[in-house]
């Protein structure tokens, strides 16, 4: 046992254990094998309220067992909770064989434990007699946090595995998020810069001694990683790209005033472009927030490998003189354009605006079975209607159905410098603005590129602002050509799928809603399922409900004529009252006109045992 302060103390042990003293009482930062439980008698300590952890990884973690035995609540970071408290599935997920996931999320818990809550990037929450501010410090793993308390006058940084020594990591193999990448190499040197502007007095690693002088340590350590980028031929642009992540969509000299877009700027360092709206009230309008400055894709998809953060907001602000993030509205629904909505709405109090065609879906995400869902709901406070124009500040903008890419999409139209402009999110990709970016399993249908071509004629925009690519001027030429591909699209569509029945181009004619259910044991849950009539005029349909062995459904069978287009129908579904099961499935057979089209679409139900919640 060592110690740091009158407050504070540090136990050697798998890692570095941090004890902050509140009295007999006391909190940790991060647990190694719970050791530290059995020596806290020599500081005067009785009990642990809190164990907050860093980051997932075993040697931080091995021991929370005891913290469970022993009652003491367990927070970890937001981004890695499905790595502590569902770990399980994690390992039975996780592939094995033909594996190019070179990060370390297999060095995780064996175990899932039971966690009190999550810790959420930039939240200040008070534990003990400690205020403690969480910072988001990707670099050793996607999902790492830093703790920040001001004690005695000092401020002090526990900074997981983020650094070691003075130029010194405890892993480099750590930071290799795929397979030969470096992304973990430019997120931690992102993360130590942000470091350096927060003037602290004490860094204490989850390996190594207390760092005295912090900021000639980081340095040291970010001159050392950025020259193994630099010979890496890797992220380049880092450091232009942190100092000015913003610029205007259109540069001096251009435009219709010769003064480019003032007040219209993109984001250079997202993953899908963020687009800028500045008001002269000092107020911005930001069109998709996805992954702010990204150093690179991390393997996988599960939540641990996907960070968004709110790093280049400063930049924003300090150059362009932002004074308020007030509204985010987003293209689409896809989490490269969503994922840091809650982060703004809860840090920034930033208000999210979402189109009626999707904004349930950010709402409700477990009711759909969508690729690109975020992890989490999304509260939306402005739902927005379609074709109808909406105020904010001195802009006039409407949002206008835009299927194609995904059919719960908007393009978003606008006046500003004089600038007709269309925010279309990702419906085209490419640098000539022309290629199809449609995905059957998003609900692209037959005709949505022609729908989408003739919008784009009948508002004639200057300019249009991509998802994934540069903006485009827009010619008559452009236009032309946008419209006779969207022809060719669908002709050869139509040459290729069957004419009847109609299975559309998603090639399935039924879902159930909600997809994810989450139920106790013996509770009747409803659920209803839609059925798209294939054939022309009335026909006989045949609905049955499949479940598991031993649950009932309320009706089984739903018999009736159906006309052409949508149809539901209502079931209840109960689970047996003995049992707990992850992702029980459900599907509905379908039987119309006669003809089987078997299992057409499946639920996902996750029963807890009574008691569980």
């Amino acid at each position: 046992m060592k110690k740091i302060t009158d407050e504070l103390y540090l136990f050697y042990d798998t890692c570095n254990v941090y004890i902050l003293c509140s009295g007999k009482e006391a909190v940790l930062v991060d647990f190694g094998s719970g050791g530290v439980l059995d020596h806290l008698n020599e500081i005067g300590v009785d009990r642990v309220t809190a164990v907050l952890m860093t980051h997932h990884h075993r040697d931080q973690a091995q021991g929370l067992n005891r913290a469970v035995e022993a009652g003491v609540r367990i927070w970890v970071p937001h981004t890695e909770q499905d790595l502590f408290h569902s770990v399980d599935a994690h390992w039975q997920a996780r592939e094995i064989y033909n594996n190019y996931n070179m990060r370390q999320d297999l060095f995780s818990l064996l175990e899932s434990v039971p966690v009190t809550g999550t810790l959420d990037d930039y939240e200040i929450r008070r534990f003990g007699d400690f205020t403690v501010t969480v910072l988001p410090t990707p670099g050793h793993t996607t999902g790492s946090i830093s703790l920040l308390i001001e004690t005695a006058g000092q401020r002090i940084l526990f900074s997981g595995d983020l650094i070691a020594a003075p130029g010194r990591v405890v892993s480099l193999s750590a930071t290799q998020w795929s397979y030969n990448g470096a992304e973990g190499v430019a997120a931690s040197l992102a993360s130590l810069l942000d470091l350096l502007d927060r003037q602290l007095n004490l860094l204490l690693p989850s390996h190594g001694e207390p760092i005295s002088q912090p900021q000639t340590a980081i340095a040291l350590l970010v001159e050392r990683l950025w020259e193994l980028l630099q010979q890496r031929k890797q992220n380049p642009r880092l450091f232009k790209l942190r100092e000015h992540p913003y610029q205007t969509v259109l540069p001096d000299g251009e435009g219709p005033s010769g003064h480019g877009t003032p007040h219209l700027l993109m984001h250079r360092a997202s993953m899908a472009i963020t687009y800028v709206l500045l008001s002269e009230s000092g107020k911005a309008l930001l069109i998709d927030f996805g992954y702010d400055f990204m150093t690179g894709i991390p393997a996988g998809n599960d939540r641990a490998s996907r960070r968004p953060w709110l790093y280049t907001l400063p930049a924003l602000k300090a150059q362009f003189g932002v004074q308020k993030i007030d509204v985010v509205l987003p293209t689409h629904y896809h989490d490269d354009h969503v994922a840091g909505c809650n982060l703004l709405r809860y840090v920034e109090g930033t208000q999210v605006w979402a189109a009626a065609n999707f904004a349930d879906i950010l709402e409700h995400p477990a009711n759909y079975d969508l690729p690109c869902l975020w992890f989490d709901p999304i509260p939306v406070d402005r739902c927005l209607p379609l074709g109808q124009p909406i105020s904010w500040e001195e802009y006039t903008l409407t949002l206008h159905p835009l299927p194609g890419h995904t059919r719960y999409a908007v393009a978003v139209e606008f006046e500003v410098d004089g600038i007709r402009a269309l925010a279309i999110g990702d419906q085209y990709q490419g640098d000539e603005g022309v290629t199809w970016n449609y995905v059957y399993q998003s609900g692209y249908k037959i005709g949505d590129y022609t729908a989408s071509a003739g919008l784009f004629q009948r508002l004639s925009p200057d300019l249009l602002l991509f998802g994934h690519s540069q903006p485009l001027h827009v010619s008559p030429a452009y236009l032309q050509k946008i419209v006779s591909d969207a022809e060719t699209l669908d002709r050869m569509h139509r040459e290729l799928l069957p004419e009847a029945p109609d299975l559309g181009a998603e090639g399935f004619i039924a879902r159930i809603v909600p997809y994810q259910v989450t139920a106790l044991a013996g509770e009747t849950i409803c659920i209803d399922v839609e059925i798209r009539n294939p054939f022309p005029g009335s026909v006989e349909a045949i609905i049955h409900l499949i479940v598991p062995q031993g649950w009932q459904a309320e009706p089984n069978i739903h018999i009736l004529e159906v006309f052409s287009g949508v149809h539901q129908f209502a079931f209840q579904v109960t689970s047996p009252s003995d049992l707990a099961v992850r992702r029980a499935r459900l599907a509905v057979d379908l039987i119309i006109a006669g003809q089987r089209f078997g299992q057409q679409a499946e639920a996902l139900v996750t029963v807890l045992a009574r008691g569980a919640i």
